[in-house]
């Protein structure tokens, strides 16, 4: 569900320990910046969730939730918090605001990262109420991804196409398709991180790994560097470059991706930026016989649970398993 319109959850609306909880993410636990944004909006909604529930707010045409402070949180209010106030927070986002079972399940993930670090690294709690907090079962989806005659479509809409910065384009895509990258991996590549025909990317927890580029990708980079020093730049280091001659934001990469699905018949509303990632994982996969090691590296996942994602199979494998199955060929006596 999306946020609330109205004032941000993150407008002026923290508490000291609160701070102090969001720079630790940062600084030792490495999260990134998006993580720990979104760490700081699950924690006031649920402030001002408690507020409101503990009947410590009246809300009223000039008060909405929103504008709840939550800045007067101390030690005091924190070690008041019981087990009981985070399943009312898990009953209120399920009924009221509709979250499906990953959004709570996200939020689960931060309360119970939240009291840890007040409990275990701060001692300034008792008791950990989040200790025993479930995380809502999240029912298992395939991931989508374009099959190989749709990928090989959306490369021959980019190569066509009669638009400035069409090599840069095609050779964000190619990328994309062949490297299984992160939309934030991409956009932050610098003409220093490309050694012959390796990558270095920096991914989730500003972990390093490396990339090998096959020859698309080598032949997509030789056709764009040129163009590349055509345009007036002022990033001397980005390699993916805007109009204005600056390192190319994530929402324009993501808005030519839509553009070109357009282009190539493909629904945008279905199909975005990260589903060229599992594109290229399946395909590697299916077509390149790539092991789940390898394309665990390869990704750059820390688990090898969450590259099993990409071992499901298609329809037309397993019609041709159960086709070779040897009592496929038995027949009745007539």
């Amino acid at each position: 569900m999306g946020r609330p319109k109205g004032k941000s959850c993150g407008e002026n609306a923290t508490f000291p320990i609160l701070e102090q909880y969001l720079r630790y993410m940062q600084a030792v636990q490495e999260k990134s910046a998006l993580t720990v944004k979104e760490y700081k909006y699950d924690l006031i909604l649920f402030f001002r969730f408690l507020k409101k529930d503990w009947g410590l707010v009246k809300l009223d045409e000039k008060t909405t939730f929103n504008d709840i402070d939550i800045s007067d949180v101390d030690e005091k209010f924190l070690n008041r918090i019981a087990q009981d106030d985070l399943f009312a927070f898990m009953i209120y986002l399920s009924r009221e605001r509709n979250a499906s079972a990953s959004t709570r399940a996200r939020k689960v993930a931060t309360l119970k990262s939240f009291f840890k670090y007040l409990f275990q690294k701060k001692r300034i709690i008792k008791d950990d109420p989040a200790y025993e907090l479930e995380t809502p079962r999240r029912p298992k989806r395939l991931p989508k991804y374009l099959n190989l005659e749709q990928s090989m479509q959306l490369l021959k809409t980019a190569e066509h196409q009669e638009r400035p910065n069409s090599e840069r384009d095609f050779c964000i895509l190619t990328l994309f398709l062949n490297c299984g990258m992160r939309l934030s991996e991409l956009q932050g590549i610098n003409l220093s991180d490309i050694r012959d025909d390796t990558l270095r990317v920096v991914g989730k927890g500003n972990k390093e790994r490396t990339i090998y580029l096959n020859n698309a990708c080598l032949q997509a980079l030789r056709d764009y560097y040129p163009v590349r020093e055509q345009m007036k730049s002022k990033d001397d280091q980005a390699l993916f470059l805007s109009k204005r001659g600056t390192r190319i934001s994530t929402q324009m990469i993501q808005n030519i991706i839509k553009s070109l699905f357009s282009a190539s018949g493909i629904d945008p509303s279905v199909y975005s930026v990260h589903k060229l990632r599992h594109t290229a994982a399946t395909l590697m996969y299916k077509y390149g016989e790539v092991d789940i090691r390898s394309l665990q590296t390869i990704l750059g996942h820390q688990s090898v649970a969450t590259t099993q994602i990409y071992t499901h199979v298609d329809d037309d494998t397993l019609h041709e398993a159960v086709s070779k199955n040897p009592l496929a060929g038995y027949k009745k006596e007539s």
